[in-house]
């Protein structure tokens, strides 16, 4: 539970409040109330996004929304309209969800804004915001050369036991160039989000860059996958957060399983995307995402953060961290992204050789298609632990507190389904984490951490982690002092038991409220500030 840039553009009960990022009161400060329901603020949430498009929103329901039933699952602006009691001269409805996540996006005025905040049924709305897809050009393929041996000097070849045969690939991107020849026709369409005609057919390149190095028969790494274009960025690489969610959601809906899905974009932190990620891996579609082409912490931008898909950053054909290559605990895994020649558009043989965490990702779901044709009832966390657990691990220089694991495709992944390996004992997420334990008796409760107090904060990122039993769907919120309530400021409500926020703070009053949406039992909550 977690995790513009090529690609494509969270220490016992015991400890105090003297932590790292906290300043006491000022003398004679006034201070907040202890937090309740009572005075917490129930307007939803408005979430600021980086790049933002003016007037231009993610409205995001609460999971027990009767508006799911009543306007969304007949796709019907206008039963939308009706269901929210909304004029509809103030509302352009644009995309409808009803997997990944349940809500819409569209442009509202500032009337329909206040009042769906105020309507119960609203979680939280967030600015939609401008994502991207960048690359750079440079002067051949090393990379699946690097991945099927453990240590260098390369051996100028790319041995394989398996094909991903059986087995789809979402590539959600600028669309793919599906009749070029190194596809051999298992490349099609299945969305296109745009809009603008293309329905689906790449006029960027950089999606069928990266399709070729999933499933390309020449550049490919499973050469055998069946590989779908999922179009939610246009012609000049950049599209928006809700027409990337649209996408998601689809791939939530309709994918063939056993699948992967490929997510070479990104931007800023955004938790409408990220809940629709994890709501897709829920469904049982192994996500790989792009660590980011900023030279920042992965944790901090969208999808990148989203703790249970396979986040990969970029290391170079001397096993170093390329140097634009996002890092941090977020990041699973390193896979070749610096120089990489794939398949391109103009024709049906063109190529390209261009370099980003998005020439990396496609790596890490191509040897998660091998593995999934060996064992197509994996889950997707199975996958996941299989790709870490094969890795070459501390081959990479300057991983700035990454993970050092260089991907493999020899990973072991017998032609039958392994055995399941027992569940884990819970680990804390990070080393400087306070952890903080309690329960909740039933559907409904709710407790506040730190302690059932708060906390002064001077400013910075507060993460945290929750851990929640089995068979629960637990549910973490940020709620910030505005000066007569506490507000929620970012949430974390996917349909899993685990919940992770990254959020970037301003100074003030902060408390983490740790909801049951269903079940009840102990959980253990981790902060970092």
């Amino acid at each position: 539970m977690r995790h513009p840039s090529t690609f494509a553009a969270f220490a016992l009960l015991t400890l105090t409040l003297a932590a790292c990022g906290t300043t006491p009161p000022a003398s004679g400060a006034q201070t907040p109330a202890a937090p309740s329901a009572a005075n917490s603020d129930a307007t939803a949430p408005l979430l600021a996004s980086e790049n933002a498009i003016p007037g231009q929103y993610i409205v995001v329901f609460k999971k027990d929304a009767n508006v799911v039933a009543d306007g969304l699952r007949a796709q019907s602006a206008d039963g939308l309209l009706r269901a929210l009691a909304l004029d509809a001269s103030g509302v352009q409805v644009q995309n409808v969800y009803a997997t990944a996540i349940q809500g819409f996006s569209g442009r509202l005025d500032d009337a329909s804004l206040a009042k769906l905040r105020r309507d119960e049924r609203v979680a939280y709305i967030e600015q939609d915001a401008r994502v991207n897809a960048t690359a750079t050009q440079s002067p051949a393929t090393w990379g699946l050369d690097r991945l099927d041996q453990a240590s260098l000097p390369l051996s100028s070849s790319y041995t394989y036991n398996l094909t991903g045969a059986g087995v789809s690939a979402y590539v959600i991107d600028t669309g793919i160039n599906t009749t070029h020849s190194d596809f051999g026709g298992r490349a099609s369409v299945a969305y296109d989000a745009v809009g603008d005609g293309k329905n689906g057919v790449d006029c960027n390149g950089h999606g069928t860059h990266v399709a070729g190095t999933i499933g390309g028969g020449t550049y490919g790494v499973a050469k055998g996958v069946k590989l779908y274009a999922v179009r939610v960025l246009g012609c000049d690489g950049s599209g928006t957060t809700s027409g990337v969610i649209a996408g998601v959601n689809w791939v939530a809906q309709n994918a063939q399983k056993p699948a992967v899905a490929n997510m070479s974009l990104g931007g800023g932190v955004s938790s409408s995307l990220d809940s629709a990620v994890q709501s897709a891996i829920n469904n049982g579609v192994t996500f790989a995402v792009a660590a980011g082409n900023d030279n920042l912490d992965a944790c901090n931008s969208s999808p990148s953060r989203v703790t249970s898909a396979l986040t990969v950053a970029a290391s170079t054909n001397a096993d170093a961290r390329a140097s634009f290559s996002n890092y941090g605990t977020c990041v699973d895994v390193f896979a070749p992204g610096q120089s990489i020649t794939s398949d391109w558009i103009g024709s049906t043989s063109a190529t390209n050789t261009i370099s980003g965490t998005s020439m990396a990702t496609p790596h890490v779901a191509g040897v998660a298609a091998l593995y999934l044709q060996g064992a197509p009832s994996a889950s997707p966390a199975t996958v996941a632990s299989a790709i870490k657990g094969g890795a070459a691990s501390n081959k990479i220089t300057g991983v700035n507190g990454s993970p050092n694991l260089l991907l493999q495709s020899l990973i072991g992944n017998a032609t039958t389904t392994p055995t399941p390996t027992p569940t884990p004992t819970p680990t804390a997420p990070c080393t400087t984490c306070e952890k903080y334990t309690g329960s909740l008796s039933s559907s409904g409760a709710y407790a506040y951490q730190p302690n059932g107090t708060y906390f002064q904060y001077a400013g910075g990122t507060l993460r945290g982690w929750l851990q929640g039993p089995s068979g629960t769907d637990f549910d973490l919120y940020l709620m910030k002092w505005n000066g007569s309530a506490w507000a929620t400021v970012a949430s974390a409500a996917t349909s899993s038991t685990n919940e992770s926020l990254s959020y970037n703070a301003s100074g003030g009053y902060y408390t983490w409220r740790i909801v049951s949406y269903t079940g009840s039992g102990t959980y253990t909550f981790y902060l970092q500030r």
